[in-house]
C-alpha cells in the first residue's frame, strides 16, 4: 500500500463512520422513517450519512414545511440516542484516540450532544474535550461552519488542521473550510480526499518536537 505523510497543527474529527460504526442504527431507524413516508428506503440510506436529520429530510422531502423537519429530527434523534444496539468502535478508533490525548484535537458531529454521549460511550470512546455537536452549529454539513468552528475554538486556522471523515456531505463540508482530509472507510473511497484509509490501524500518530502532529498513514 502507498504511504503518506501529512502534518498538522490540529485534527477534527467526524465521529460516525470515522470513529464509530453506527450504520446499524442509523439504517434501522431511516428505514422505518422512509417506509412511514412512502420513500424507498435505499434511496434513503444513500443521502443520510453525514448530514443532520432535518437536512436528510429537506432533501427526501423538498415540499415539506421545514418545521415539519424539524420536529421529525428531534423525534429521530431521541430514537437513535435510545438505540445503541450494535455500536462498535471503528477499526483501530480506541489507539487511535489514545494517540492523540494529549494533541489538539475536537469532535465535529452532526449528532447532537445526547446523541453524541450515547455513541462514544456504546463505543468505548473517550469524549474529546472539544466538541461540536449539532446544537452548535446554524448549518448542517456539507457547510463548512462546524469545522471552522472547531477549529477556532482550538485556536488554529483551517490550513492548519486535518479533518477525519466518510460522508460526502462531510468532506464536502471539509473541502469548504478549507482543510485537508483523511477520508476513512467505504463510502469515502470515490471522494477523492487528501489520503484515505479503510479504518484508522492504517494511521499511526506522531507527535514532532515543534508541536506538530505527523500522521504516517498506509493508504488503502
Amino acid at each position: 500500500m502507498p504511504a503518506t505523510a501529512l502534518t498538522a497543527s490540529a485534527l477534527l474529527l467526524d465521529m460516525d463512520g470515522t470513529l464509530v460504526n453506527s450504520d446499524a442504527v442509523v439504517e434501522r431507524c431511516w428505514r422505518r422513517w422512509a417506509l412511514k413516508h412512502g420513500l424507498d428506503p435505499e434511496a434513503a440510506l444513500k443521502v443520510v450519512h453525514g448530514r443532520q436529520g432535518y437536512a436528510t429530510m429537506a432533501v427526501l422531502l423538498p415540499d415539506r414545511p421545514v418545521e415539519e423537519n424539524y420536529a421529525d429530527n428531534r423525534l429521530m434523534l431521541a430514537e437513535e440516542t435510545a438505540d445503541v444496539d450494535g455500536v462498535v468502535p471503528i477499526g483501530g478508533a480506541a489507539a487511535f484516540m489514545a494517540a492523540i490525548a494529549d494533541l489538539p484535537h475536537a469532535l465535529v458531529t452532526s449528532a447532537d450532544s445526547a446523541l453524541a454521549t450515547a455513541r462514544m460511550g456504546a463505543a468505548a470512546l473517550p469524549m474529546p474535550a472539544v466538541r461540536v455537536t449539532a446544537e452548535q452549529v446554524g448549518a448542517s454539513k456539507p457547510d463548512p461552519e462546524g469545522f471552522l468552528k472547531g477549529a477556532a475554538e482550538l485556536g488554529f486556522g483551517a490550513a492548519d488542521c486535518i479533518v477525519f471523515e466518510d460522508s460526502e456531505a462531510g468532506i464536502a463540508a471539509g473541502r469548504a473550510a478549507g482543510m485537508r482530509v483523511v477520508g476513512v472507510g467505504p463510502r469515502a473511497a470515490a471522494l477523492s480526499p487528501d489520503a484515505h484509509v479503510e479504518d484508522l490501524t492504517q494511521v499511526r500518530v506522531e507527535a514532532a518536537g515543534d508541536g506538530t502532529i505527523r500522521l504516517h498513514i498506509n493508504e488503502a
